[in-house]
C-alpha cells in the first residue's frame, strides 16, 4: 500500500487514495463543528491558502450563516489578488484524430462517426487570422493525441506559424499548450517554443475509475498521466495548468485530489499550478453526459470554485464556454481569473475559409455568444476585460508571477496592461456599443488608482493605442 507523501514523485504517493479517503471522512464528521469552521475561515483570511483537509470541511459544510462566510471571504480574496480583471482567451483545435479510448470524449478511436480532421499550416494560418480579426490575443492549443497524425513537431511547427503570423493590428503574443502527457525531451522542445503555460486536465484523481473510463491507448497510464506536471516543471515550464472534469467521480474526491496536486508542486518545485480549470463534463458527438452518475449541481459547482479560491488564493481559474452565460456570471467574483469568448470547439471552425465540419466538436457550448458580446457583458458588469501577455513575455513567470500576486503588485502592473491591450480591442475591434462602454470604464479604472505617476503614464499610452503603437506593457 502506497504511503502519501506530498514530495513523492510517485503519482501513487503524492495523490494517495488512503488519504484522500481519510480526508473524507474528516471532512463529513467535522461539517458541522462550528469552532473548526470558524478557526479554518481565520486561517484563510490570512490569505496564505488552506491544505486539502481544511478546505475539504469548507466544502462540507451545511451551516447556512458559515456558508455565507465562506462566499464572502472568497469574494474578497478574488478582488484582493486579481482585482476585477478577467483575462481572456479563446481555444484553437488543431486536430481530433485520437488513438485512445476516453469514454467521455467523442474523439476516442472507437467513434466512427466524427469527421476526422487535421489543419494543414496553411488553414492554421487562416485560422489564426480568423481570432486576430476577432480581437485575440491568447491562445489555448488543442489536439488529440495521436503519434502519426499530431506528433510533438506537428504541434512544434503549428506554434511557430501562430507566432509568426502579424495580420493587420493583430498577433497572438500567448500559445498555451493543451496536449497530452509526454516525455520530458518533449516539453524542453515546447519551452524552447516559447509556449505559455502547459495545460493537462486530470480528468480523474481516482486510478480505478481512471483506468475504467481510458480503457485503451497511452493515457491509459494513469502514473504516466499524472506524473506530466512534474516532468514540464522538471523540463523548465514554469507555468503548468491543472483540472480535473467534474462529472467523472464524485466531486469530493476530485476536489481533494486537486488541491493534493497543487500542493505536491508546490512542495516539490516551490510553486503550485498557474491555473486550475473547472470543466465539466458536456454533451457531444456519442457522448451522453447522463450516462455519468456524478453530475455536479450549479450551487456545488459554485461552491466549489469558492473554496478553490480559499484554498489556492493566488492561483488563476479558468472556466470555459462550457457553462452558460448565467453559470459563468455567478462564479466571475467567486474566484473566477480567466474565461474564453467567442469560442469554436470544432477542428476548421473560426475561418469562413476553411468551413466548419457540422458533427466535429469536442462538446456542445453552452455560451455562443461572440467575443464582443462577451467584452460588453463583463463591461457591464463593471469588471475589466483584458488581453495582457506581458509577464510571460517579460519573464515574469512560475515563481516569480506568484510572487507579484502575493505582494499585490497585480494592481500597479496587471491593472494598466489589461487597460492598455483593452483599448487595443476597442480601437481595433470593437462594435460601437462595446467601444463607448470601454473607454467608460477605462476612465474610472485609472482614477482609482493611487499611483498618481503609473495615471499619468497609462493616460499617455493610452494616446499613443490611438496613434496607432501597439504592445505597449509594463
Amino acid at each position: 500500500m502506497a504511503i502519501y507523501d506530498v514530495k513523492s514523485k510517485n503519482a501513487e504517493e503524492f495523490i494517495n487514495h488512503e488519504e484522500i479517503l481519510e480526508s473524507l471522512e474528516y471532512g463529513r464528521k467535522h461539517k458541522n463543528d462550528r469552532k473548526l469552521i470558524k478557526e479554518i475561515l481565520e486561517k484563510a483570511k490570512k490569505a496564505e491558502g488552506l491544505n486539502h483537509r481544511d478546505a475539504f470541511v469548507l466544502l462540507s459544510c451545511d451551516q447556512e450563516d458559515l456558508n455565507k462566510e465562506i462566499f464572502s471571504l472568497a469574494k474578497k480574496l478574488k478582488l484582493k489578488f486579481y482585482g476585477n480583471r478577467i483575462v481572456l482567451f479563446a481555444p484553437l483545435y488543431l486536430s481530433n484524430y485520437c488513438v485512445n479510448g476516453c469514454l467521455y470524449c467523442p474523439y476516442h478511436a472507437k467513434n466512427k462517426t466524427i469527421p476526422r480532421r487535421k489543419l494543414s499550416q496553411e488553414e492554421i494560418r487562416k485560422e489564426v487570422i480568423a481570432l486576430q480579426d476577432l480581437g485575440h490575443k491568447r491562445l489555448a492549443l488543442e489536439t488529440g493525441e495521436d503519434p502519426v497524425n499530431n506528433p510533438i513537431d506537428y504541434v512544434l511547427e503549428s506554434i511557430k506559424t501562430i507566432y509568426s503570423i502579424k495580420h493587420k493590428n493583430g498577433s497572438i503574443r500567448r500559445v498555451n499548450v493543451n496536449i497530452a502527457a509526454t516525455t520530458e525531451e518533449n516539453y524542453k522542445k515546447l519551452l524552447d517554443a516559447e509556449i505559455g503555460t502547459y495545460i493537462l486536465f486530470q480528468e480523474t484523481y481516482n486510478k480505478k475509475n481512471y483506468e475504467l473510463l481510458h480503457p485503451t491507448g497511452p493515457k491509459h497510464d494513469y502514473d504516466y498521466h499524472t506524473e506530466s506536471m512534474d516532468r514540464a516543471m522538471s523540463a523548465g515550464i514554469n507555468d503548468v495548468g491543472c483540472g480535473v472534469l467534474f462529472g467523472l467521480e464524485s466531486y469530493e474526491y476530485e476536489f481533494i485530489g486537486l488541491l493534493m496536486h497543487a500542493e505536491h508542486l508546490e512542495a516539490r518545485f516551490n510553486c503550485g499550478p498557474h491555473t486550475i480549470s473547472v470543466p465539466r463534463v458536456q454533451p457531444a458527438d456519442d457522448i451522453d453526459p447522463n450516462e455519468f452518475d456524478n453530475s455536479l449541481s450549479d450551487e456545488m459547482f459554485e461552491k466549489i470554485v469558492a473554496c478553490l479560491r480559499l484554498a489556492v488564493p493566488y492561483t488563476g481559474m479558468i472556466i470555459s464556454t462550457r457553462e452558460s452565460q448565467k453559470v459563468r456570471e455567478k462564479v466571475l467574483d467567486l474566484g473566477i481569473s480567466q474565461i474564453s469568448g467567442g469560442s469554436k470547439t470544432t477542428v476548421g471552425g473560426y475561418s469562413d475559409e476553411i468551413g466548419d465540419v457540422e458533427g466535429s466538436n469536442q462538446f456542445e457550448l453552452s455560451d455562443n455568444r461572440t467575443l464582443d458580446e462577451v467584452v460588453d457583458w463583463l463591461l457591464n458588469m463593471d469588471y475589466l476585460p483584458s488581453f495582457c501577455t506581458a509577464c510571460y513575455r517579460e519573464g515574469r513567470v512560475g515563481k516569480d508571477f506568484m510572487k507579484i500576486v502575493k505582494n499585490y503588485g497585480i494592481g500597479n502592473m496587471c491593472q494598466p496592461n489589461a487597460i492598455l491591450t483593452l483599448d487595443e480591442y476597442l480601437t481595433d475591434y470593437a462594435s460601437d456599443k462595446t467601444k463607448k462602454d470601454g473607454r467608460a470604464l477605462i476612465d474610472r479604472e485609472i482614477e482609482k488608482n493611487e499611483n498618481e505617476k503609473l495615471r499619468i503614464n497609462t493616460k499617455k499610452w493610452l494616446d499613443q493605442i490611438r496613434d496607432g503603437k501597439r504592445d505597449i506593457h509594463v
